[in-house]
């Protein structure tokens, strides 16, 4: 995979790449939706991308954002009632979860993610396992997974619980309580917080930091200090397996319901097990 290849437009649905100099791959997250919500294909696009960078010569850090008033606001309506109709759909998501984070804690190249506005879904999985997450102090983190009537699966089970803690990781996963920018700082989810007007001025200067540092040095301590994270696999690979048979319940279809009504949800009263 060549540089050329990588940036050619529209090689990666919902996401504009542009190569900067010194080696610098800034990602920015363009859904042309509402507040960057992820579809089909950039979903599947948000996947694939990280082992092409992983293989491609020219590049030295990678700084991922979102465009307009967000991040990302997590997985298209459309995309969620697929899934809960379609068993393909759902195995083919559920693959495409799972190699999601494996490929980002894979990828050999140092990734900064500069977060401002909602974060959420697939955007706050990327988010949260790079390298270095610096966040606006109007950024709002939420997993959502519990409101939608799934387990937090994602990437939740293999990373809060190292990031903050977990009691802290039970508070926001089980009540599903969004973290401000300010409020992911203190507990450890992000790397730093910066004022709004600040964001990308800051996380442009960790990424040139990188890439002017030693390829091999950052990216062998990146490898080591990943192994926390594969470590956690098995954990991960069950509150995935989890989430995806919770598309199949119906608390799944009476979240999805109730998110496009804007109303409180009715779940069942007691669980099947």
């Amino acid at each position: 995979m060549t540089t050329e290849q990588l940036t050619a437009p529209g090689a990666y649905p919902g996401l504009h790449l542009t190569l900067h100099e010194g080696g610098i791959l800034d990602i920015v997250i363009r859904s042309g939706k509402t507040l960057g919500s992820v579809n089909a294909e950039a979903h599947r696009a948000l996947t694939s991308i990280w082992r092409d960078i992983d293989a491609a010569t020219g590049i030295r850090c990678v700084l991922i954002r979102g465009e307009g008033r967000a991040f990302s606001s997590g997985g298209d309506f459309t995309l969620i009632e697929e899934m809960s109709q379609d068993f393909t759909a759902l195995a083919r998501v559920w693959r495409e979860a799972r190699d999601l984070v494996y490929n980002v804690i894979n990828c050999g190249k140092p990734i900064v993610s500069a977060i401002h506005g909602p974060c959420v879904g697939a955007g706050l999985a990327v988010a949260l396992l790079a390298d270095v997450s610096v966040a606006a102090k109007s950024a709002r983190l939420l997993d959502g997974h519990v409101r939608l009537g799934v387990a937090a699966g994602d990437h939740a089970a293999i990373i809060w619980p190292l990031l903050c803690g977990m009691s802290k990781a039970k508070y926001h996963l089980l009540t599903g309580e969004p973290v401000s920018g300010e409020e992911a700082e203190r507990l450890g989810l992000v790397s730093l917080c910066v004022p709004d007007e600040e964001l990308l001025d800051r996380a442009w200067a960790v990424a040139r930091r990188l890439a002017a540092s030693s390829p091999s040095a950052v990216r062998w301590t990146k490898y080591a200090l990943n192994n926390w994270l594969r470590m956690m696999g098995p954990t991960f690979d069950t509150s995935l397996a989890l989430e995806f048979l919770g598309f199949t319940g119906p608390d799944l279809r009476e979240g999805l319901a109730s998110l496009r009504e804007k109303r409180e949800p009715r779940f069942q009263e007691d669980a099947p097990i």
